[in-house]
């Protein structure tokens, strides 16, 4: 039962920081800020080729920067370990659980890419994804050796 509480607290968590619009990790003053909805975005503006979500980030290589990419990284690390734990015991659960997380991560940078602020940006994806795979890795290995 605690295991698919923490897997929705950090799902509903995640989902509430992807609401906010102007949000800025080391500024907590932002992580309340009212969201604002694109109104004149289509899911086809945001996924059609060329568009934003498939470009670099614009903006600089800053401490903002880096504390994002590691929070993206973590978080999602976290996420795919719960992932790992709310499934059953099966074939394939680690990828089972990779590609939830996956699944996630871009639907939630569609998700910031409606709100006026934020863009969503498929390296984000990229970047989520390796933090989940990367934790799950180290989960297998770990209970690999304690296998032994």
């Amino acid at each position: 039962m605690l295991k698919r509480v923490l897997l929705i607290i950090l799902l509903l968590s995640i989902s509430k920081f992807s609401h906010t619009p102007h949000l800025l990790v080391t500024d907590p003053s932002t992580w309340r800020n009212s969201s604002v909805w694109n109104h004149h975005a289509t899911l086809w503006s945001i996924l059609r080729p060329g568009s934003e979500f498939y470009t670099s980030y614009t903006y600089g290589f800053n401490l903002e920067f880096i504390l994002r990419k590691i929070a993206h990284f973590s978080f999602f690390g976290i996420l795919g370990l719960l992932f790992y734990w709310n499934l059953k015991e099966q074939r394939y659960r680690y990828v089972k659980a990779w590609l939830c997380l996956a699944a996630f991560a871009f639907l939630d940078e569609v998700h910031q890419a409606f709100i006026i602020g934020r863009d969503g940006r498929i390296v984000d994806v990229m970047i989520d994804s390796l933090g989940g795979a990367i934790l799950l890795f180290l989960l297998y290995r770990v209970r690999k050796s304690a296998a032994k």
